[in-house]
């Protein structure tokens, strides 16, 4: 089904303010546009908020996985465990260093990593885990430590809904090994493509700090304070840098990631508040060791409600409203099935998978467009 006007209400809107078109138009004016001071402060402002020893940026999320997977050595016979609801460059990084993607199943309330699966996936090949912090919720991040700890693995974090999501007061992107985020236009903050690795090991920074600029040992502006044309190559590299224009943008939306964040909790609460009485409809589960910053606002739609998921997303768009599903589970896409999984393997993933649907939530929706939705919500329930 097509929409034959623009919607009335977009399933998200960016928040670009003057404030981000002035610092974007400013840095335009100094000299190096790449390898710069704005990414430096960038990063900087990044590990304060974080509490992260280290911040590096990169030029986007699944730019940023590759580079710690590769950096900590992952490869041909590794397998890394990855969760099958999430975006297909999770398992996809696995993919490029030569090691098996292992997909387990999900929690059906937080929609994150099931710890049960992690352990029934486990084998001697099992070097690292994925977990992705669904919408905006930290995983189980205890568990996966303990499991990490027994077994030598390394965790990175998927954090491309969690900028400033955390679990019992620590944030993610600072308990596991690395932690990888993304500013891609629907996220937290927006560098229009962009992201951000996260460490507290010195090591694996300098490595990857090297590795995303082609493996050199000096860059340009290094060997240019330092007065000398001299450079080595130290290692595979590639171009994953993250420019001074993009730099410039997130740090302006970096400075109001506490107001962002609360807009969209406050709008989730809207919601929760209004749709918890619908019947048939679940709201977003919520742990209580830790907070939700809701960049998906996720509900399920039961067999109690008149209509189907997909029917529910068809009516919204004729009414002007943009949905989303996040996601189609990875082994049900067909470059996975090359895999010959099981898909007896992911019973909760398949149980919510024609269930879930993503509300509109961003930071400046207005009090009308979250009535509308809610409106438009109850008269199709009736």
């Amino acid at each position: 089904m097509t929409s034959k006007k623009p919607l009335k209400i977009p399933y998200f809107v960016p928040w670009i303010n003057s404030d981000d078109k002035k610092s974007v138009v400013n840095v335009l004016n100094q000299r190096s546009l790449t390898n710069g001071p704005i990414l430096e402060k960038f990063e900087q402002k990044f590990s304060n908020f974080l509490s992260s020893k280290y911040s590096l940026g990169v030029s986007n999320a699944t730019n940023g996985l590759h580079l710690v997977l590769y950096s900590l050595g992952i490869g041909p016979g590794d397998e890394v465990i990855v969760p099958t609801l999430t975006f297909s460059a999770t398992a996809d990084v696995v993919s490029y260093c030569g090691a098996k993607p292992i997909l387990t199943d999900i929690d059906p309330d937080t929609f994150n990593i099931k710890i049960d699966s992690i352990k029934k996936n486990l084998s001697k090949k099992t070097k690292a885990i994925i977990p992705v912090h669904y919408g905006g919720q930290s995983c189980d991040m205890d568990e996966i430590i303990s499991i990490s700890k027994k077994y030598n693995l390394k965790i990175i974090e998927d954090c491309a809904h969690a900028l400033g999501s955390t679990f019992l007061d620590k944030k993610c992107g600072t308990l596991g090994n690395a932690g990888c985020f993304s500013f891609y236009p629907t996220k937290i903050i927006t560098t229009g493509e962009g992201g951000m690795i996260s460490t507290n090991d010195f090591s694996l920074s300098k490595k990857i700090k090297s590795s995303r600029s082609h493996g050199v040992s000096l860059t340009y502006p290094e060997r240019e304070k330092k007065a000398t044309w001299k450079y080595d190559i130290l290692q595979l590299g590639f171009n994953y840098r993250l420019d001074e224009i993009r730099s410039s943008l997130g740090l302006s939306q970096l400075s109001r990631i506490k107001q962002i964040n609360s807009l969209r909790i406050k709008i989730a609460k809207k919601y929760n508040s209004a749709l918890r009485k619908i019947k048939g409809i679940e709201i977003p589960f919520t742990e209580s060791n830790r907070n939700h910053i809701y960049h998906l606002y996720t509900i399920k739609i039961t067999k109690d409600f008149p209509l189907s998921r997909d029917e529910l997303f068809d009516q919204l768009y004729a009414k002007g409203i943009g949905t989303s599903v996040q996601y189609v589970p990875l082994h049900d896409m067909s470059y996975n099935k090359k895999l010959n999984l099981n898909s007896n393997n992911f019973p909760f993933a398949n149980k919510i998978k024609n269930q879930i649907i993503s509300l509109p939530i961003y930071p400046k929706m207005t009090q009308k467009e979250i009535e509308y939705v809610i409106q438009t919500l109850k008269d199709l329930s009736v």
